[in-house]
């Protein structure tokens, strides 16, 4: 019978236990412990910001941590982008977190001690460069979190892919990049993981608090440009030529009608707004063209292709009634993101555990985001952090993109924590349910 006994304690202790997973309350405590680094990381990126396919420093920067935890990152991916993996000491699967790593062209003005005096090119233009977005704080949350989970990866029953992603503001033009060239390298090809998480900060929500809703939370982002082909004549002899510029400004008006009278506006908005026009050089001058560009913003991808035809239509019939002739040009950006509703479902106790507050219900975002790509090929959960202050009404702060944009760095540990409750919880579920 003693054994029999032995056996049986021989045969528990070896298997995977609850024993050995890491508790909530170390996790809180690692990202305490981490918080000075990861504000010293948030301070070397907001420093030195790169545009989007440029950021070398950041990429070398980001290897040099990763590689001091003992990892071995893969770079060169996307032009600039690395993942890295922490195998965990107990079988399970794969789950990954990501950050973007790009800048902005924006001319700081935040009058931080650490503030970006980086100048760079842009579209042929001489810029400042800022981390007007927060990707700064991404990415030195996700690096937190890389050292508390490498260093307890011997109780992690499965594996974490650490995702540094650059163009998430969008590739420069003529070139490929962000997430959907991450996808097209192959990061996922070896293994896929099961869920990937991503967090933002500073869409307005109150501060150290998290946001998130399940299915279409922020819009697909496409670009569209119409040039119209008039005939050049005299500003006094209109009728010897074809005016582009009054054939331009009723296709402008004409696109409103898509989005308020030809879709269902009960089933999801849609955004279709000109954001630039070009055209002619003198007052008394009629052009032989004007160019125009603008953004689409949509949820349902029927409707998204609805609308990509709707243009074309509206602006060719317009055209041709004005005697103009038209070209459209329309160009898919980043696809609806979509949360998985079980995922997040499943990760709300984790974020409630991170902030200490229920995470809040969000609205539909018109922003956009190419984590989305990442949710075409698995299972995917984006979540938004707050960052100002608790005394201070988001709605007065400066938003992304704003020149004075900065991270509330304190807040930086609930997103440290966030990541590793969301990736702790998620790899012990997969655990319990095989067992």
């Amino acid at each position: 019978m003693n054994k029999i006994l032995l056996v049986l304690i021989t045969l528990l202790v070896a298997l995977p236990s609850a024993w050995a997973e890491i508790a909530p309350q170390e996790i809180d405590q690692a990202a305490a412990a981490v918080q000075p680094q990861v504000v010293e990381w948030r301070r070397w990126f907001h420093q030195n910001p790169e545009l989007s396919n440029r950021e070398f420093n950041t990429s070398a920067k980001i290897a040099e941590i990763l590689r001091g935890m003992g990892l071995e990152p893969k770079t060169g991916i996307a032009h600039t982008g690395l993942v890295a993996v922490i195998e965990g000491g107990l079988p399970g699967p794969l789950v990954a977190i990501r950050t973007d790593i790009d800048g902005l062209p924006v001319v700081e003005q935040t009058g931080l001690p650490f503030a970006s005096t980086a100048r760079s090119e842009y579209n042929g233009q001489d810029v400042g460069v800022m981390h007007a977005c927060g990707h700064d704080a991404h990415m030195a949350m996700v690096l937190g979190a890389a050292k508390i989970l490498n260093d307890n990866k011997a109780n992690l029953p499965g594996s974490v892919m650490l995702i540094f992603q650059p163009a998430e503001e969008g590739a420069p033009a003529g070139e490929d990049g962000g997430a959907s060239m991450m996808l097209d390298e192959g990061i996922f090809d070896e293994r896929m993981p099961e869920a990937v998480f991503g967090i933002h900060v500073g869409i307005s929500v109150p501060g150290g608090q998290f946001a998130v809703k399940p299915g279409p939370m922020m819009a697909a982002a496409d670009i569209f440009k119409i040039t119209v082909k008039g005939k050049q004549t005299h500003g006094a002899r209109p009728w010897d030529g074809v005016d582009p510029i009054v054939v331009s400004s009723q296709i402008v008006l004409g696109l409103q009608t898509i989005a308020s009278r030809q879709v269902d506006v009960t089933k999801a908005p849609s955004i279709i707004s000109v954001g630039r026009i070009t055209g002619g050089v003198r007052n008394n001058v009629i052009p032989d063209k004007v160019e125009m560009e603008g953004t689409i913003r949509s949820f349902d991808p029927d409707m998204r292709e609805y609308i990509h035809s709707a243009i074309e239509r509206t602006a060719t019939l317009i055209a041709e009634s004005g005697g103009a002739e038209v070209e459209v040009d329309i160009r898919k950006g980043p696809p609806p993101l979509l949360n998985n509703a079980d995922l997040t479902s499943q990760m709300m106790p984790a974020l409630e555990r991170a902030s200490g507050h229920p995470p809040l219900s969000l609205q539909p975002q018109t922003v956009a985001e190419d984590f989305a790509e990442y949710g075409r090929v698995t299972p995917a959960l984006f979540v938004f952090l707050g960052n100002w202050p608790e005394d201070m009404d988001p709605s007065t702060q400066p938003t992304n993109h704003s020149p004075f944009f900065n991270m509330h760095e304190p807040y930086m540990e609930n997103g440290v924590k966030a990541f590793g409750h969301m990736v702790v919880d998620f790899l012990n579920s997969q655990e319990a349910a095989e067992q």
